[in-house]
C-alpha cells in the first residue's frame, strides 16, 4: 500500500520545513539586530525579537503538522479531528505560500510548495474516515452491502410469533448496507 510511505514522507518534509522556517526567521532576526535597521520607525530590537518568536511559533506549528502526519503513517488510519484540522490548515498555508512565492522567489519554490501541498492532500484523502476498521470488517465470504433485515408481518414481531423475516442481501452478516449492526427489537410481551 502506497499511502503509509506517503504519510511518512509528508511527515519528514514537514519536519524539514519546521526546521527551515525557524532557522530562516532566526537568521533574519539576527540580521536586523546586527544591522540596526528600522522599518517605518519600528525599533530594530522589536523587529528582531518578533522575527525570532514568529520563527519559533511557525516552526512549532509545522512540527505539530508533521507529528499528525507521522501518526497517520504509523497507525495506518485517518487522523483524528485535531490532526485533520492541522493537516487541512497546512494544505491551505502551502497553497497560499505557493501563490506568493511565484513572484517573490521563483518557479522552483512554487513547485516545491505544490509538491508538499500534494503530499498533504494525498495523506488526507488516502485515509477515508468512513472505511471499515478492524471491528467493522466484513467476515470472509460475506457479500456485504445489503438492505438488512425487514419484517413482513409488522414491526416488532419476530419469526417465533408467526411473522416471517425477510433476509435481504447482507443479512447473513447481520449488518445493514452501511456497516451498522442490524437491530432487531425483542418480541413484545404477550398478555397471559
Amino acid at each position: 500500500m502506497v499511502r503509509r510511505p506517503v504519510a511518512w514522507v509528508t511527515a519528514l518534509v514537514l519536519f524539514a520545513e519546521a526546521i527551515g522556517v525557524a532557522l530562516l526567521n532566526w537568521f533574519l532576526g539576527v540580521v536586523v539586530d546586527r544591522q540596526d535597521m528600522s522599518l517605518a520607525g519600528l525599533d530594530s530590537d522589536t523587529m528582531a525579537v518578533s522575527s525570532k518568536i514568529g520563527g519559533l511559533v511557525f516552526g512549532l506549528y509545522f512540527v505539530a503538522c508533521a507529528v499528525s502526519a507521522l501518526l497517520v503513517g504509523v497507525r495506518d488510519r485517518a487522523p483524528g479531528l485535531v490532526g485533520r484540522v492541522l493537516l487541512i490548515s497546512a494544505a491551505v498555508v502551502h497553497a497560499l505560500l505557493g501563490a506568493f512565492t511565484v513572484g517573490l522567489v521563483g518557479w522552483g519554490a512554487f513547485v516545491f510548495m505544490m509538491v508538499v501541498l500534494g503530499l498533504i492532500v494525498f495523506t488526507l484523502l488516502a485515509y477515508d474516515r468512513r472505511e471499515a476498521g478492524p471491528v467493522d470488517a466484513v467476515p470472509p465470504g460475506g457479500g456485504g452491502g445489503g438492505e438488512g433485515l425487514q419484517h413482513e408481518n409488522g414491526a416488532g414481531q419476530g419469526a417465533d410469533q408467526g411473522g416471517t423475516v425477510d433476509l435481504g442481501k447482507g443479512a447473513d452478516e447481520g449488518r445493514h448496507g452501511d456497516g451498522a449492526p442490524a437491530v432487531v427489537p425483542p418480541p413484545a410481551p404477550s398478555a397471559s
